[in-house]
């Protein structure tokens, strides 16, 4: 066997450490800059062959690059919440069916007037919180999430044995 080793103390094995941590560290560091140029010379239209040496700056300065002239996307913005987006597409179908409706001629003018100006004026009374707003009438609308049933009563033996019935 040989001699047992003694512990060494925590400086010296932290140094005797640094230099495989920063090697790791520097690994890292290189397979995401690869995986980046190969993502972004295809986005940028160059081929890769064309690029083989290039180096790190210059990767994240073509990244930065392409991503400065992105058109500002609507997700990246400020998140739209569940609200923001059925005001939208209500509002998208109203503007389709506003083109449709007289188009279509199934309706009478008069008719057809009087249900846009009511989907017009539903639109604007969305209720903030994304939920539907009740129909004229006082009854919820068709797409309104249904009330949960009660709970049913609790077992009379209590706690320890569940049982589906």
């Amino acid at each position: 066997m040989g001699l047992p080793r003694r512990a060494r103390p925590p400086t010296e094995l932290r140094k005797s450490l640094k230099p495989l941590l920063e090697k790791r560290r520097r690994a890292r560091i290189n397979e995401s800059l690869r995986q980046l140029r190969a993502l972004i010379l295809p986005l940028l239209g160059l081929e890769s062959s064309g690029c083989s040496k290039l180096e790190k700056a210059d990767i994240l300065e073509m990244t930065v690059r392409f991503l400065q002239e992105l058109p500002a996307s609507p997700c990246l913005a400020a998140a739209p919440t569940p609200s923001d987006g059925y005001r939208e597409g209500y509002g998208a179908c109203l503007a389709r069916l506003t083109r449709a409706l007289p188009a279509c001629g199934a309706l009478e003018p008069a008719l057809g007037a009087r249900l846009l100006e009511h989907l017009r004026r539903r639109v604007s009374g969305a209720a903030p919180d994304g939920g539907r707003p009740e129909d004229s009438c006082g009854s919820p609308s068709p797409s309104a999430p249904p009330t949960p049933a009660p709970s049913p009563p609790a077992s009379p033996r209590g706690p320890g044995l569940w049982r589906p019935w």
